[in-house]
């Protein structure tokens, strides 16, 4: 329930509202604490693609420490750019930004055994990338016609189908672990410590209340980390050396790894800003619904896109991932009613403080992969669901299960085909040129390439009996509920 002590009805309603200072950093650093473990975990997934992960013992792996930093730092940028706003550049609404889970399966072949060589390429097309989707504001409210639930839908469900495989081979144990044939991959002891954090957090989110509820995985991760202190998993040793370990202060890199051009890079980071850029227009839309009971104006959409891709620019410049807006603090203003941006920029504010403090970082390092492994079968199932919750609103007729039929067989098989990289054998996708390759193996752009084209190209309505021998029958089975 909304404390009205923070302000009026019509101030809680107004996004310029600055409530008292005592009032508006707990409020802020709640934003924070409810996208904390999302927005660090896509740095930790892709550096262990490239090898240099947790348990990996490679030279590499203080590498994750900057990684982890630079996901903070210029999380609470691009939240800054959206709720302070430079010129035309953000939305002057409570936005929080944060490391993108969209963009993750086209990094992983980009980097996927190279180590911190594959880094130059990587950032270079997040730079790249992110000047693009800050063009793309400039249009943002015509292409939308070509992404509807359909695409959206089916895109949202490849990225989180492409990312459960990781969190089952984190609650066992690490890549690593696995790629060694350790006995220890796959142990009781590794699921007992996943389990903990799933049931936790399940726990905290059925059965309770506020942001207890909110921040779920985080105590659930919290708990389980704990959990494997008390088993011997995690000696407090390793602890204290990675905090003493760990610079009190360090001002981030430009172009710490490089630059260099690399066309599958650049097209693939290009193409998932579309995606992106729907994704910001249906958050920024969720936040003035559900804090001020309006829409949004073209301006803050425009806005909002603009500082998306600039954040994720300047991101790509020192070492970060590509930034987009975060869905569960949108869920977080329309539960606490505080329409504030002054509040979200108290929790910007935290994380570049944080970003700026490698101890933090040091911190999350030591963090054992099977308690982030329960943490990300949660947050990736959620993903998967969250596809699925945009696909319920498509009008299953012949046409639309077409799409979608021709659409994830390609793009699924050719993701699952790309998994079969065992040394000498054959690929279904050895023959294409490196670009092509990669952008295939995502599965993710081959998929939603296909249904945009289709969607666009295939007549409206196409008939039931165009698609009754295909479906073996199912197309002329209506779905209950619906006409």
């Amino acid at each position: 329930m909304t404390d009205q002590s923070i302000g009026t009805p019509e101030q809680l309603r107004d996004p310029n509202y600055t409530p008292p200072l005592y009032k508006a950093i707990p409020l802020g650093i709640q934003h924070v604490l409810a996208m904390f473990v999302s927005n660090v975990t896509p740095a930790i997934i892709v550096a262990g693609a490239a090898g240099f992960g947790f348990g990996s013992g490679s030279p590499d792996f203080p590498e994750l420490l900057y990684l982890i930093q630079m996901a903070m730092l210029f999380a609470g940028v691009a939240t800054l750019l959206q709720t302070i706003t430079i010129g035309p550049v953000g939305a002057a609404l409570p936005i929080v930004q944060g490391t993108s889970f969209a963009f993750i399966p086209i990094a992983i072949p980009l980097v996927a055994g190279k180590g911190v060589d594959g880094f130059a390429a990587l950032f270079t097309g997040v730079l790249i990338g992110g000047l693009f989707h800050a063009f793309i504001g400039t249009f943002v409210k015509k292409i939308r016609f070509a992404l509807p639930p359909l695409v959206t839908g089916l895109v949202v469900t490849m990225i989180g189908l492409a990312l459960v495989k990781v969190g089952i081979e984190y609650a066992a144990g690490g890549v690593p672990a696995k790629a060694s044939g350790s006995e220890t991959y796959g142990s009781l002891q590794s699921w007992s410590i996943a389990l903990v954090v799933i049931i936790v957090t399940l726990g905290m989110k059925f059965f309770t209340r506020g942001m207890l509820a909110v921040s779920a995985v985080l105590i659930g991760i919290l708990v389980g980390y704990v959990y494997s202190i008390l088993i011997g998993k995690l000696p407090v040793e390793s602890i204290v050396g990675s905090w003493n370990g760990s610079a009190a202060f360090a001002l981030p890199q430009p172009f710490k790894y490089g630059f260099e051009l690399s066309f599958a890079a650049i097209i693939g980071f290009c193409l998932m800003a579309f995606v992106s850029a729907v994704e910001t227009v249906g958050d920024v839309s969720g936040i003035t619904k559900g804090g001020a009971g309006r829409e949004a104006t073209d301006k803050e959409i425009q806005g909002a896109t603009y500082a998306d891709g600039l954040g994720t620019a300047v991101a790509g410049i020192f070492g970060s991932l590509p930034n987009t807006s975060f869905s569960q603090n949108v869920g977080l203003i329309a539960m606490t009613g505080v329409m504030s941006r002054h509040v979200v920029t108290c929790g910007a504010i935290f994380l570049i403080v944080c970003g700026l403090v490698p101890k933090v970082g040091g911190v999350i390092r030591t963090v054992p992969i099977e308690v982030l492994g329960g943490g990300v079968i949660v947050m990736f199932g959620m993903v998967v669901a969250a596809g699925m919750s945009m696909l319920s609103d498509v009008a299953w007729n012949a046409r639309n299960m077409v799409i979608f039929a021709i659409s994830i067989s390609l793009g699924l098989g050719f993701q699952l085909e790309a998994m079969n990289l065992a040394p000498g054998s054959a690929n279904a996708l050895q023959h294409l040129p490196d670009t092509l390759r990669i952008l295939a193996a995502s599965g993710i752009l081959p998929a939603a390439a296909i249904a945009i084209v289709l969607n666009v190209v295939l007549p409206t309505p196409l008939s039931d009996e165009a698609t009754e021998e295909m479906s073996g029958g199912l197309s002329g089975h209506k779905v209950p509920g619906r006409n």
